[in-house]
């Protein structure tokens, strides 16, 4: 009898660890069935977060106030001691597009890789945990990308060193490179950051899976252009957004602070060239890489040599919060008379700010280009000064200024046989004009969208009744 109770015990003993052995596989098809039941996002936004709780609400926070929704955020825990673990959860408890992993410290490349095996968009975003992005960041990434239909976006970015910020790039044209292309650009400045980070770009996650590549966890030295570099001999369009979408702060973090021993640091800086080396070779033709051979030894010489912030006393640098046009929340929030007008063209300048940062105009020639685009009858530039709401003087100045940049032509024609009838101003945009024309379209889009957000087809039919009749009201009364 005693016999047949400790087999008993045996067998439900078994049972239970059987079930207990499980119950992780369990979990983990249950997670699985529940992101198979969820739509497949957009964009997989990655980020590795260790020990960071004094950065890290910003960066979560400025990811997921994006204009652009419809991504995942993937956060992993590298085995924080500090608080980082707790608000991960915090957040994963608050919004459902946030997916958080808890594992021990690995490093960042191991890091990554985890949250490569999980991601599912079809694109993929990293960001470090001590910096953010603009609000506008991934909107713009993934419009760039489905436009243009390319396989890497690459952005500016703005450097940050306490209150200072400057804008970094390289790149200036928007067109479609090839990989050759692409790769010539690259040779120009062979350490740059912005070439050999993965934070300023966008990439597509089925060939970074087709091809299964991944973080060298083994590297702690440029470990993210060497995944660049392999990404790129897949990829076959490239296209450049001139436009500072990052905030990379820059921080301590050198091979001597890694307690990495200079026998490593060498042999891991070789193997890079070597990889390096390697790239251009795949990418030329024989002939065009021995053509090319000691540009492609710069990398030697120049290797690890960006992303010094400049001082603030240098041109370009600016103090944070004046990069982009402030506005008062609560002055826009107001109400009265001139309010409904004034928020308008405060949105409206939040998205041909964006044209002006891409074209490298100031944001009063592109508010020109958009009325000159637009039907208006002015005859003149004192009509056309009154139509754009611009004093007569500026507008002037900056018909100018677009006139000297090949943005428009000015001729003036008569009008009459009479030489008192005057002449009528005659302005033509240029070829040269065309990117930023399409600029300012998609800017229009985008405040339309904003404006017009939550709205039902029937609210905006409404709307457009309603419009149209205080349009006849006002005529009616101005006639």
């Amino acid at each position: 009898m005693q016999e047949q109770e400790i087999q008993e015990a045996n067998a439900v003993r078994q049972e239970i660890e059987s079930q207990k052995a499980q119950e992780p596989e369990a979990a983990k098809r249950e997670e699985e069935t529940s992101q198979n039941d969820n739509p497949v996002p957009k964009v997989s936004i990655i980020v590795p977060v260790y020990n960071a709780e004094k950065a890290l609400r910003r960066c979560v926070d400025s990811i997921l106030n994006q204009e652009f929704t419809d991504f995942e955020l993937i956060l992993i825990d590298d085995g924080s001691k500090d608080s980082s673990g707790a608000i991960c959860d915090s957040y994963a408890a608050a919004d459902s597009r946030v997916h958080v992993r808890h594992k021990a410290n690995t490093g960042v490349s191991d890091t990554r890789n985890m949250a490569l095996d999980m991601a599912r968009g079809t694109y993929l975003q990293f960001l470090d945990s001590d910096d953010w992005i603009t609000p506008d960041a991934t909107k713009l990434f993934v419009r760039t990308a489905e436009e243009k239909d390319c396989d890497l976006v690459i952005s500016d970015f703005y450097r940050v060193a306490g209150d200072r910020v400057s804008r970094k790039g390289d790149l200036e044209e928007s067109e479609v490179m090839s990989r050759e292309e692409f790769a010539g650009h690259m040779m120009e400045n062979p350490a740059d950051f912005y070439y050999g980070v993965l934070w300023n770009k966008l990439y597509k996650r089925e060939i970074v899976e087709r091809c299964q590549i991944r973080m060298d966890a083994e590297v702690s030295w440029c470990e993210d252009f060497l995944f660049n570099l392999e990404y790129i001999l897949h990829g076959k369009r490239f296209c450049a957004l001139p436009v500072p979408l990052y905030y990379y702060v820059k921080t301590e973090g050198s091979l001597v602070a890694q307690n990495i021993s200079l026998t490593k640091t060498v042999k891991m800086k070789r193997m890079v060239f070597s990889y390096y080396n390697e790239f251009f070779k795949n990418v030329y033709e024989e002939e065009d890489y021995e053509k090319n051979k000691l540009q492609v030894y710069r990398y030697l010489i120049d290797a690890a040599g960006d992303g010094i912030v400049p001082p603030a006393i240098l041109p370009g640098a600016k103090k944070l919060g004046s990069e982009r046009t402030p506005v008062d929340v609560k002055v826009v929030g107001n109400d009265g008379f001139f309010m409904e007008e004034y928020r308008n063209r405060k949105l409206l300048d939040r998205y041909l700010e964006i044209v002006s940062l891409a074209e490298n105009l100031s944001l009063n020639e592109v508010r020109l280009l958009l009325y000159l685009s637009q039907p208006h009858g002015a005859g003149n530039r004192r009509e056309l000064a009154d139509f754009a709401d611009m004093p007569y003087s500026i507008l002037l100045a900056t018909l100018q200024l677009l006139a000297v940049k090949g943005f428009v032509k000015l001729s003036e024609i008569r009008t009459g046989e009479d030489k008192k009838e005057g002449k009528r101003l005659h302005i033509q945009f240029t070829p040269e004009a065309e990117p930023a024309l399409d600029g300012i379209a998609a800017a229009i889009r985008d405040f339309d969208e904003a404006r017009f957000a939550g709205f039902t087809e029937e609210e905006r039919i409404q709307y457009a009744r309603l419009n149209q009749k205080m349009k006849e009201n006002i005529l009616r009364v101005l006639r």
